[in-house]
């Protein structure tokens, strides 16, 4: 006992009488002290949940004094400690353990008796009890008592240093711990950050993440891990936070849009519009100035607006009328007005339906023709055909109804917007020509090819441009004519009919039907193409000669017309060697010809490739695209799917009232075959080019990893800039690549006053789903080769 140091000696008193009183004053004060000591270090109060009463209220005002101090917790305070503005929120367990650490650096800038709510409350109980009990057990002791409180407050102190000291060690063997809190609570925040974003971009359509996921799972991991598209998840704060400001950075430093100053305007079309090349040409006999002449750079500026320019009217009633202001061109209608092609009626441009051979309209015309000849059979055995001179395609449009897919062109020439106007109307259609080079298509693929008064000289030069029909259309298929020289006897009509007669016959096709619509007053010519080199072998005369065999005749890039024949396919396994199945099951049973012993796109046997390829994209398009991602559907109807494999992205869509433009790059494997093969169709195309479309003419862009093959060749800010070309004001693009091309391209649609509306990432790959703004920059440039 250290008694002495109070031994002061009361000269009233005795000094026994006044030890013993100190003593049992001392020994009270020192209990209490011990009995307060051991309450603060081992037991946490618990605050009820309520936040009621002063004790509420202190800790609330502590709370906002204190900057992340954290207080120790037992196993029971999980739900008490919700009442606090700090609280980690719905953390995995693991991740909330650490919070009892206490910051060792703000209790030593504090004073050491400094505590969390409920130690403070303790510590003036104590107090008030001590006091109590000195006086109690001798008031005129006060002095002494107090003097023993203050030493006993030392004590206190003492403790409490020592409990501070372990704390403080207890902190620096858990550092690494609370590092990797941190980090899980950032990430949690970042999951519901990135919940609430995607909810805004989907309008508020978005279901569950299991029920709505962009990357499929489960059974798909094999092919994922084949074509680098694999299941996603939400993106972190800290990538979203970097992408913000590299974007940030690259709007002040990089991609300086201009609107291109060219002399077709808003109409331009960069490989058809290259006058500087056209002017050129050494001679334009065979339709070469209306054949592609691409610039040697793609321009990487924007196209401008039509000044009031509106969003598209929805199918199917844009079959029947558009938007003046969209194509304000009236020199088709002024000149085809009375055949039905088009009329100018008030804010609008009306189609009635008709054309230069049915002017009564198109449906009357496409049952004629099924009458004619009922093995054309619409819809089950014919169903991709190709149109060539299709005007405003309204045969085209028509035959929607029918389940056919008609591949329309024409070129853009005299016929003001021709193409432009078909595809403003939701029908598929690509400006090109009959001229000196193949069609950007593979050989055998349609299944009819129609020709009405398409103004193609096919009877001149050994029948070239017919042989090129001969090379596309499937054995078995038929080319339907309908043209004067079939029932007119005008001299030129009759010389015309004599030499196709001629040249039909020698290149072996039948003449299977004619007839004469006494409706319309027109008649058509059915020819069919052979199913064997039988009437090859036999002719007389070797012309027009059979193509040699190193002649392929699915390469159509850039390739010039040959007047030859190429044989037909005789081995059973061989594509061409047989008809396709009818519509819908050609859609989804694998072609014939793909055998087990070819290696398919992904690295599995070529049929097992091409239905994990089917199966993976029904799960994207089902789980994802439909219903994750707030698109309106029934806004979309022209489709175009940029890097094409086996067109199971398009088959995905078949319910819905859309079409897509399945695109198969020349640089990637030459799958379109396939495509054709299920009923569906498309174009090789180089994306180091513009494409032969108007602009504005697509709803929605699908390019899965195209964007990073293209990088390797050229530049991403003239593929972006044709983009923004060919898609509508409010169109949408959705990407699919790696997560540098996601990064950039979003930081360069956000440059252009896009709207991203989603973005994801996980592994390496990322998902981008973007919307085009009506924005056009203020400055121009002037491109010389697009100035007439």
């Amino acid at each position: 006992m250290a008694i002495g140091k109070y031994s002061r000696v009361d000269g009233r008193r005795s000094a026994s009488g006044y030890c013993s009183t100190v003593t049992i004053v001392v020994l009270v004060a020192l209990c209490l002290v011990g009995v307060w000591v051991m309450t603060s270090s081992s037991v946490a109060p618990v605050l009820n949940g309520g936040g009621e009463g002063d004790v509420a209220q202190e800790s609330k005002n502590e709370v906002k004094e204190q900057s992340e101090v954290k207080e120790p917790a037992s196993e029971n305070d999980n739900s008490n400690g919700r009442q606090f503005e700090d609280n980690p929120g719905d953390l995995p367990e693991d991740a909330t353990k650490g919070d009892s650490n206490v910051n060792s650096e703000e209790k030593s800038e504090e004073s050491s008796t400094e505590k969390s709510v409920e130690d403070t409350k303790t510590e003036d109980e104590g107090k008030k009890t001590e006091e109590e009990g000195a006086n109690t057990e001798n008031v005129e002791q006060n002095s002494e008592a107090t003097e023993s409180n203050k030493d006993g407050g030392e004590s206190t102190k003492e403790s409490d240093s020592d409990e501070s000291e372990k704390k403080d060690e207890t902190d620096d063997s858990n550092k690494s711990t609370d590092n990797n809190i941190e980090e899980k609570v950032e990430q949690s925040d970042n999951k519901e950050s990135d919940d609430n974003s995607s909810e805004k971009n989907t309008d508020d359509n978005a279901k569950d993440q299991s029920s709505t996921e962009v990357y499929p799972s489960g059974g798909q991991s094999e092919l994922l891990n084949e074509n680098s598209t694999q299941t996603g998840s939400f993106s972190t704060q800290a990538t979203e936070s970097k992408n913000e400001k590299e974007s940030q950075e690259s709007s002040k430093t990089g991609y300086n849009w201009k609107v291109c100053n060219v002399t077709a305007g808003p109409d331009f079309i960069p490989c058809l519009d290259n006058w500087k090349a056209i002017r050129s040409l050494r001679s334009t006999k065979h339709y070469e100035h209306r054949e592609r002449h691409c610039p040697e750079e793609p321009p990487t500026c924007l196209v401008s607006l039509p000044e009031g320019y509106k969003r598209s009217i929805e199918w199917p009633k844009s079959r029947d009328k558009i938007w003046y202001y969209n194509v304000p061109h009236t020199k088709l209608a002024e000149v085809k007005g009375h055949q039905n092609w088009v009329k100018v009626t008030g804010e609008y441009l009306t189609f009635p339906g008709g054309g230069t051979q049915f002017k009564h309209g198109a449906l009357h015309y496409i049952d004629f023709i099924q009458e004619t000849l009922a093995d054309i059979a619409w819809g089950k055995r014919t169903r991709v055909i190709l149109d060539v001179g299709c005007g405003v395609a309204s045969f085209g449009g028509f035959l929607f109804d029918r389940d056919v897919l008609a591949m329309s062109l024409a070129p853009k020439d005299e016929h003001e917007a021709q193409v432009q106007f078909a595809l403003e109307r939701g029908i598929p259609a690509i400006s090109a020509v009959m001229g000196t080079k193949r069609l950007p298509f593979p050989g055998r693929v349609f299944d009819a090819v129609h020709c009405a008064r398409c103004r193609v000289p096919w009877h001149i030069e050994g029948g070239k441009l017919l042989l090129e029909l001969n090379r596309v259309l499937r054995p078995g298929g038929y080319f339907i004519w309908s043209a004067t020289p079939i029932y007119q006897k005008l001299p030129e009509d009759v010389e015309i009919w004599n030499e196709m007669k001629a040249l039909t016959k020698s290149i072996c096709w039948e003449l299977v039907a004619i007839s004469k619509d006494q409706v319309n007053g027109v008649g058509v010519a059915i020819y069919k193409k052979p199913l064997s080199n039988e009437c090859y072998e036999k002719r007389l005369k070797n012309e027009p000669p059979l193509c040699p065999q190193s002649d392929d005749p699915n390469a159509a890039w850039y390739i010039k017309l040959q007047a030859c024949i190429h044989k037909v396919p005789v081995s059973s396994s061989e594509r061409g060697s047989q008809w396709p199945e009818k519509w819908p099951a050609r859609l989804t049973n694998v072609p014939y010809w793909l055998s087990s012993s070819q290696v398919g796109v992904y690295g599995k046997p070529a049929p097992e490739d091409f239905a994990a390829d089917d199966k993976h994209w029904k799960n994207v398009v089902s789980k994802s695209y439909l219903d994750g991602m707030g698109i309106k559907w029934s806004n979309v109807r022209n489709v175009m799917d940029m890097n094409s494999i086996y067109g199971g992205f398009a088959a995905a869509l078949k319910d819905l009232k859309i079409w897509v433009m399945n695109v198969v790059s020349i640089e990637s494997a030459d799958t379109l075959p396939i495509i054709y093969e299920r009923g569906l169709f498309g174009i090789y195309h180089d994306w180091c080019e513009s494409f032969s479309t108007y602009p504005r003419s697509y709803d929605l862009l699908h390019a899965d990893h195209l964007f990073s093959k293209v990088k390797k060749r050229c530049s991403l800010a003239s593929l972006l800039a044709e983009v923004d070309r060919i898609l509508r004001p409010e169109g949408k693009l959705i990407v699919r690549d790696t997560v540098e091309i996601i990064n950039e391209l979003e930081s360069m649609v956000k440059s252009m006053q896009w709207e991203v509306r989603m973005t994801y990432s996980k592994d390496k790959e990322g998902l981008l789903c973007v919307q085009k703004s009506k924005w056009r920059p203020k400055e121009t440039e002037t491109l010389q080769y697009a100035i007439v």
